[in-house]
């Protein structure tokens, strides 16, 4: 099984007719596609009023990827928030809870910074991650190369697969020590998460400029290197029971016409994209 969604969905123009209300736009969204990736639990740990319009504003099959909060994958200190990093893991779990009790639930995705590079000491904080989490789905993604250099790419792997870590697989620029290569392996038989994060090599790492995050996603996939994913996707889903691919070049809003065409690709069925004003000058 493979499932087709985007990050976020409120930056996506492209799904929702003129004038759609923000608070709308998550049930609008659900007509499209059946999984999402939630980007603003990296943030913030959102109330659980929030969590349950979340649950009860889609429908059946649905699934979320809860993006792990910033202080527990590093990116930013968890205090003042929290008196200790156990405390700040057990109101993300709380929060997560209910989704994971309505069957919503695919995957929590703990995507490490750049910096958190191959070390016993690194190594040691995600198994200290991973035992906190307790029973949840869990996905893993780097951003070292170190994690997949040479002989350490299967050792990665193994650890991944004995700590029950759902492997992030990325499509991202290769012009640092801070991406990763395609790295095609599943180590859960249950999920695999792809994320296309966009090949802008000149954007990809942190440069002085205020608006970098917002260019550095962006991106528009062609045909041609979509096609390219195909094979590799239906690959992962003969070691996986659910293949979940993530559109994340979202800085351009190609987001999701890349992912329409790939369920095109895959031979999935697609709802139309909203109409939109034609300027008398497109």
């Amino acid at each position: 099984m493979i499932h087709i969604g985007l990050a976020g969905w409120g930056d996506h123009d492209d799904l929702y007719a003129e004038g759609t209300r923000s608070k709308d736009k998550l049930s609008r969204y659900a007509a499209h596609f059946q999984v999402v990736e939630c980007d603003s639990t990296f943030y913030a740990i959102p109330s659980q009023s929030v969590v349950e319009r979340w649950i009860e504003t889609v429908p059946e099959p649905f699934g979320y990827v809860v993006k792990a909060y910033q202080g527990m994958t590093g990116h930013r200190t968890y205090k003042p928030y929290y008196e200790s990093a156990k405390e700040m893991y057990q109101a993300f779990v709380q929060m997560v809870a209910p989704i994971q009790a309505a069957g919503k639930l695919s995957a929590v995705l703990m995507q490490v910074p750049p910096w958190f590079d191959c070390t016993r000491t690194h190594v040691d904080i995600l198994r200290r991650a991973r035992e906190w989490l307790q029973d949840l789905p869990v996905a893993l993604e780097f951003r070292h190369q170190s994690w997949f250099r040479d002989e350490m790419r299967e050792k990665t792997l193994e650890f991944m697969r004995e700590e029950q870590w759902i492997h992030s697989v990325c499509d991202e620029p290769q012009v640092s020590e801070g991406s990763i290569p395609i790295v095609l392996e599943s180590t859960d038989e249950q999920m695999t998460i792809v994320r296309f994060h966009g090949r802008n090599a000149s954007g990809w790492v942190k440069q002085e400029d205020k608006d970098w995050r917002e260019v550095r996603y962006l991106y528009q996939y062609s045909e041609a290197e979509l096609s390219e994913w195909v094979d590799h996707v239906i690959w992962l889903e003969q070691h996986s029971k659910q293949v979940v691919v993530i559109f994340n070049n979202n800085s351009g809003g190609h987001a999701a016409r890349n992912a329409k065409q790939f369920m095109e690709l895959l031979g999935q069925h697609t709802a139309p994209l909203a109409p939109r004003q034609i300027s008398l000058f497109d």
